[in-house]
């Protein structure tokens, strides 16, 4: 293919290793591409974000100025929304970038996700890939657990639809984003009314924005909890290139 006819790409990652294995991805199963990579999105141009048909952006060290960054990325989104946007996030931000970079033209993947996810994330172009990996969606994620030491009778699922309440989200949108029925998200968010013994909606936003509130979901430390750094025996997953 001619260098002139091929797509452009972008990948942003502030680790060394990870940008080479993304790399060595796109150069091994996107040959139509051309690929630019970059320490930080402020090193990005204004004519490659206007040539760009993909920017991967690794999230994963960015949690000391995370809501920076993503604001950052969001304001770049609503200008350039011809460009896919792939976010590698780690579960010390995936509340914020659910928050702010959740859109149409863009896709959430976790940043243990199995290589063959990214790679088949990237080639469908968006057109059948889920807008956010499974692996940060499951009931057993981390940023939906409770800090040690705080009791609550609210069930898993009635904490989830409270903190995307929090953050914002309509009913719509939660079921769209949890794939449940509208029906069953307002009967989980009135059953954890019903807990908190809240009588209406002014008195659960009001409670949603309390410190009470605050910390029964762990809404304050969701980006800045620590991670813990795991080895792996071979490298198969973005997570595993940062252990290398």
């Amino acid at each position: 293919m001619l260098a002139g006819l091929k797509k452009c790409g972008v990948i942003i990652s502030s680790i060394p290793i990870v940008r080479a294995g993304l790399m060595a991805v796109m150069t091994d199963n996107f040959p139509d591409y051309e690929i630019s990579c970059h320490q930080s999105v402020d090193e990005l141009t204004l004519l490659e974000l206007r040539r760009a048909n993909l920017i991967v952006c690794d999230l994963f060290g960015e949690r000391s100025h995370g809501k920076a960054l993503c604001e950052q990325y969001y304001s770049l989104m609503t200008q350039h929304k011809e460009v896919r946007w792939i976010f590698m996030v780690s579960q010390a931000n995936y509340a914020l970038a659910v928050e702010y970079l959740l859109r149409p033209e863009s896709t959430l993947l976790s940043d243990a996700e199995p290589l063959p996810q990214v790679i088949a994330a990237i080639r469908d172009q968006g057109k059948e890939a889920n807008r956010i990996s499974a692996s940060l969606t499951t009931p057993e994620t981390d940023a939906f657990l409770l800090p040690p030491g705080i009791k609550t009778s609210l069930s898993l699922s009635e904490r989830q639809v409270l903190r995307l309440l929090a953050k914002g989200w309509g009913v719509n949108q939660i079921a769209m984003l949890l794939r449940k029925s509208n029906k069953t998200i307002s009967a989980q968010k009135n059953s954890a009314m019903r807990r908190l013994m809240l009588r209406g909606n002014a008195e659960l936003y009001a409670w949603l924005n309390s410190a009470q509130g605050m910390k029964e979901l762990n809404l304050q430390p969701v980006w800045g909890e620590p991670i813990q750094w795991k080895s792996a025996p071979q490298i198969d997953t973005l997570q595993s290139l940062k252990t290398v």
